[in-house]
C-alpha cells in the first residue's frame, strides 16, 4: 500500500524538547526538530500554540507565523540531505 496524504490524519499537535510532534489518528506519533522549520523555531510559545489542524486532518497551519506543515511532508522530508525522500 502506498503512503498518501489521505491515509494520514493528525489528531493533536505537541511540543517538547525543541521538537514538534503530530499525534496521528492511527496511534503513531511523528516529530521533527523545530530548527528544521525556521519560522517555528523563532516563534514564541504564544505563536506556537496558535495553530489550527486542517478540517481533513492532513496538516497544521500556524496563524501568527504563517507556517504550514503536513504529516505527509514531515514523514517524507530529510532535512539533513535537504531532499524529499519520496
Amino acid at each position: 500500500m502506498n503512503l498518501t496524504e489521505a491515509h494520514i490524519k493528525i489528531n493533536e499537535v505537541k511540543f517538547r524538547e525543541g521538537k514538534v510532534f503530530f499525534l496521528l489518528e492511527d496511534g503513531r506519533e511523528i516529530g521533527a526538530p523545530l530548527k528544521w522549520y525556521p519560522k517555528l523555531n523563532q516563534a514564541s510559545e504564544d505563536e506556537l500554540l496558535d495553530f489550527e489542524i486542517s478540517p481533513g486532518g492532513y496538516g497544521v497551519h500556524w496563524n501568527k507565523v504563517d507556517e504550514d506543515l503536513s504529516a505527509y511532508g514531515m514523514l517524507n522530508y530529510s532535512q539533513e540531505k535537504n531532499i524529499k525522500t519520496v
